[in-house]
């Protein structure tokens, strides 16, 4: 492979999109490197951990279609060590590829192209969506921050993925509290549900960006594609049956408060300070126009915050996990939240006012 006088940013863009799904170990030497290759005028940069592959390509004119593998972190590295406006000479031989910037040189080692094993995409298509990136980066921040993170039902360490009708569903759970967000897409879609691995969720939310470009969502036999701007995400979707969230989400609770976001997460955010680190526990308690908000820890410490609120039913204690709270509250951009609760056992409710499109539900805890 030769390549001259190329701008670094032509070799690094591409790169650092596919780089964050390499692991730092690895059970085969060769997924350690990421597969460069020049065709059809363009330059494309392809990573893969057997779960999931990221393509991403540039522009680059060249004369004939050329392939290599070189690892991936070590490239990456080397080109951001190098001034912004490096110019670059690669030349590649049997084992080496030598990266050349001005008076700079470096020798990495190669694999071979045709070693590298690739994700063969499912040929059976089944629906196809299309939303701007933003619209499902936020969906998924609404809901990615409750997935579990290493349960045994491992269906739980990802999200769920729900096409019905003209509507897109996120939800996620790790079985303590649940997640639920939905947004509005044009089309009329077959229900279909697929759980996405938590990895690939993360992945695709830190690559879509905040703009109304286009995404293209192919759902497809056991897989699911994500097409945008430069780049292309393939990932296996995880085999299990999801829960029936449904079911989880309470409804009818008579005990209703509406107050702010900001002042009941600072409020939460200075409790937790004297929370037990262990069981992080947080007694909300429900009285007449006040909540209070009470958290003890082994060293007989206590921190109590009171909040005014219009509120005249049954009093309440209920106690929560704070941490489930304090996701919540950072992850929705509103001014004010809605509560509901039931009874001292019963799940509590978390939405946003004229929102139906979102839900959040805690489960209870015992202090």
């Amino acid at each position: 492979m030769q390549l001259k006088q190329i701008p670094r940013d032509a070799l690094l863009k591409p790169l650092q999109a596919v780089s964050g799904i390499v692991e730092r170990r690895q059970t085969l030497p060769i997924l350690a490197n990421v597969l460069v290759e020049q065709k059809n005028g363009r330059l494309f940069m392809t990573a893969t951990d057997l779960e999931m592959q990221i393509t991403a390509h540039s522009d680059l004119e060249g004369k004939q279609d050329q392939s290599v593998t070189v690892a991936a972190r070590k490239l990456q590295d080397l080109l951001r060590a190098l001034p912004d406006d490096a110019t670059l000479n690669v030349d590649t031989t049997a084992s080496k590829m030598t990266v050349r910037a001005n008076r700079s040189r470096f020798n990495l080692q190669t694999l071979p192209a045709g070693d590298y094993p690739r994700i063969s995409l499912a040929q059976e298509q089944q629906q196809t969506i299309k939303l701007s990136q933003r619209d499902f980066r936020g969906l998924l921040k609404l809901a990615e921050f409750a997935m579990a993170q290493q349960d045994i039902r491992y269906y739980l360490n990802g999200m769920l993925l729900v096409v019905d009708k003209g509507s897109l569903q996120t939800v996620a759970t790790d079985g303590h509290r649940l997640s639920y967000a939905s947004l509005s897409v044009p089309g009329n879609y077959t229900r279909q549900e697929v759980i996405l691995p938590r990895k690939t969720v993360l992945e695709v939310g830190k690559l879509l960006e905040e703009s109304d470009d286009e995404l293209t969502i192919d759902l497809l036999a056991n897989q699911v594609r994500f097409r945008f701007a430069n780049i292309e995400l393939v990932s296996k979707v995880v085999d299990g049956k999801f829960p029936d969230y449904n079911r989880v989400i309470p409804t009818g609770h008579s005990k209703q408060i509406g107050l702010s976001r900001t002042e009941l997460l600072q409020a939460l955010q200075r409790a937790a300070i004297l929370s037990n680190e262990k069981f992080r526990g947080v007694r909300m308690v429900l009285g007449t126009d006040q909540l209070k908000i009470i958290c003890t820890n082994s060293e007989q410490e206590e921190a109590e915050e009171e909040l005014e609120i219009e509120y005249k039913g049954e009093a309440l204690d209920i106690g929560f996990n704070i941490t489930y709270l304090l996701d919540v509250l950072h992850n929705l951009a509103t001014e004010r939240v809605l509560l509901a609760f039931g009874d001292a056992n019963s799940s509590a409710l978390i939405t946003m006012p004229d929102r139906a499109d979102y839900k959040y539900v805690v489960m209870p805890m015992r202090i």
